[in-house]
């Protein structure tokens, strides 16, 4: 990606945002708890650093339970209910999950990596040229390692 911001809005446009970085990493995740929670076959997740995501407009939370136990917050707009981002709560927030479709230009940010792709629909193709996993996988196989390093300037590592 040669792009540094990318900007997004929810559908009725009162909640905008600019991610002032590329992210980290783009999952395609096809797990049945991204499925149950956006209604559609998969979700594409834009990893970034919470602080790297300015938002404007009146937002709701609601948290949702997930695999780990420990929940992920969804953001949505207050007006139209539209989800722009997620973060899990095992990340203890310092991580935001843009929601790719919510960008205004979505194509600047192409998964990286489809995972989960054993509970994926049985209609959906995989794209071959992207990585892909029956569930999760090892960062070091498939981070950057620019994003690498920003990940450990997070978390320590």
């Amino acid at each position: 990606m040669i792009h540094k911001e990318h900007s997004g809005s929810c559908g009725c446009g009162k909640v905008a945002y600019k991610m002032t970085s590329n992210p980290m990493i783009v999952h395609c995740c096809h797990c049945k708890e991204c499925q149950k929670q956006t209604g559609a076959a998969y979700v594409l997740n834009a990893i970034i650093e919470a602080d790297r995501v300015i938002c404007e407009g009146a937002t709701t939370e609601h948290t949702l339970p997930t695999p780990s136990g420990k929940g992920q917050v969804i953001t949505r707009c207050a007006s139209c209910g539209t989800a722009v981002f997620s973060s899990y709560l095992v990340r203890l927030g310092k991580l935001t999950y843009v929601r790719v479709g919510t960008l205004d230009d979505p194509s600047r940010c192409p998964p990286d990596v489809q995972i989960f792709t054993s509970s994926k629909q049985p209609w959906v193709p995989l794209h071959p040229d992207i990585p892909s996993f029956d569930e999760f996988y090892k960062f070091e196989d498939v981070w950057s390692g620019s994003s690498l390093k920003r990940w450990n300037e997070i978390f320590g590592g």
